[in-house]
C-alpha cells in the first residue's frame, strides 16, 4: 500500500514537472488548426531569458489545461516566430481559434496566466465600410468612446506579422480603449480614401471629434499602447473628415477612372512605342496639309481683277464710238 501511494506521488510529482512538449514548424501549423486554445513558446538555443520563460510555462502547464483548456508547447529556431513576434525570441503566443495574442510582459508566473485568463477571447474588432462610422461615431464627437485603428491589406506582409501585436493591444487597452482594424484594399477602401491612408499598415486614433495619426518609429506593444493613452497629444489633432455623399463619391470613380485611363495609356505607349510614332507622324502630316491650304486660300487672285477691268474698259470704249 505504501509502495502504491509513494508510486502514484512520484507520477504526480512527474506530470507536473515535465518538460514542455517540443514540436516542429509542420506541427505546430496543425496544432494551430486543430486546437482552440494553444500556448507556443518560441524559443532558441543559448537564450537564459528563453530558459526563464520556459521555467514559467512549465509551471503553469496544468493550469492551463485545467482552467483554460489550452495545450502548451514550445518550439527551439521556428522560422514562424517572424510571423507573430517583431523582436524574435524570446514570445510566448496564445492562439483562441487560430487568432494570436502576443504576450509582452515580463517571464512572471502569475503575470503570464492573469494577461491569458482575461483574453481567452479576440479583443480586437474587424471594421469594414458599411459599419465604421456606426461603431466608432468617429465624425459626431466619439460617442462610443476612443477608437485606435489599424488600417491593413490581406496582401501586406508587414501587417501580418503585427496581427498578435494588435491583438496584444487590444488586450492591454481592453475595457479603457477600442481597439479595431479594417482591410483597407477591399471591404475598407472608402473609409482608407475618407482619411487619406497612403501607406500599410497605418494606424489612427480617434478621440472626440479629432483623428491623430501614430508615426513613431517603433510598431510594439509599449509604444503603441503609450501612444493611445497619452503620447497622441504630440501628434497632430486633425478635424475627422464627414462622410462622402453620393456626388462625391461619383466625382472620386471619375477621378479615378481618369487617372487609370492615363496611366494605362502612357503604360501602353511605354510598352508599344510603335504608336505613338505612328500617331505623331499622322499629326504631322495632317498639319503639313492644313498649313497648305490655309497658304493657299490666303493667295490674293490679282489677275482676274485686272482682266475684268480691261473687258470693262473696252465696252465702253464700243459704247461710246
Amino acid at each position: 500500500m505504501g509502495l502504491t501511494f509513494l508510486f502514484v506521488l512520484l507520477m504526480c510529482t512527474w506530470s507536473v514537472n515535465a518538460d514542455l512538449q517540443n514540436v516542429s514548424d509542420e506541427e505546430l501549423l496543425s496544432l494551430i488548426k486543430e486546437k482552440e486554445k494553444l500556448i507556443v513558446l518560441f524559443s532558441k538555443t543559448n537564450c537564459p531569458l528563453c530558459d526563464k520563460f520556459d521555467q514559467q510555462l512549465d509551471s503553469l502547464n496544468v493550469d492551463f489545461k485545467k482552467h483554460l483548456d489550452a495545450l502548451t508547447v514550445k518550439t527551439e529556431n521556428s522560422h514562424l516566430v517572424r510571423l507573430y513576434s517583431p523582436s524574435k525570441e524570446p514570445a510566448v503566443v496564445f492562439f483562441r481559434h487560430g487568432v494570436p495574442l502576443l504576450y509582452s510582459g515580463e517571464p512572471d508566473e502569475n503575470e503570464i496566466y492573469g494577461f491569458f485568463d482575461k483574453n481567452q477571447s479576440p479583443a480586437v474588432k474587424e471594421l469594414t465600410d458599411k459599419i465604421f462610422e456606426h461603431m466608432t461615431q468617429a465624425a459626431t464627437g466619439a460617442t462610443t468612446g476612443d477608437w485606435f485603428v489599424m488600417f491593413y491589406g490581406a496582401s501586406c506582409v508587414e501587417c501580418q506579422r503585427l496581427h498578435a501585436v494588435w491583438e496584444s493591444v487590444g488586450a492591454t487597452l481592453r475595457n479603457r480603449i477600442n481597439v479595431a482594424r479594417i482591410d483597407a484594399s477591399f471591404p475598407g477602401v472608402n473609409t482608407a480614401k475618407r482619411f487619406k491612408i497612403s501607406k500599410l499598415p497605418s494606424f489612427l486614433l480617434f478621440r472626440l471629434g479629432k483623428v491623430y495619426r501614430y508615426d513613431l518609429p517603433k510598431n510594439d506593444v509599449k509604444s503603441f499602447v503609450s501612444f493611445a493613452q497619452d503620447w497622441y497629444k504630440n501628434a497632430k489633432a486633425e478635424v475627422v473628415p464627414l462622410l462622402a455623399s453620393p456626388f462625391d463619391e461619383v466625382v472620386d470613380w471619375s477621378v479615378d477612372m481618369l487617372k487609370f485611363s492615363i496611366a494605362y495609356g502612357l503604360d501602353i505607349l511605354i510598352k508599344y512605342p510603335w504608336i505613338w510614332q505612328i500617331g505623331l507622324a499622322g499629326f504631322g502630316l495632317v498639319a503639313i496639309t492644313a498649313l497648305i491650304a490655309l497658304v493657299k486660300a490666303r493667295k490674293p487672285k490679282t489677275k482676274g481683277v485686272k482682266k475684268t477691268k480691261r473687258v470693262n474698259k473696252c465696252s465702253m470704249q464700243f459704247f461710246a464710238a
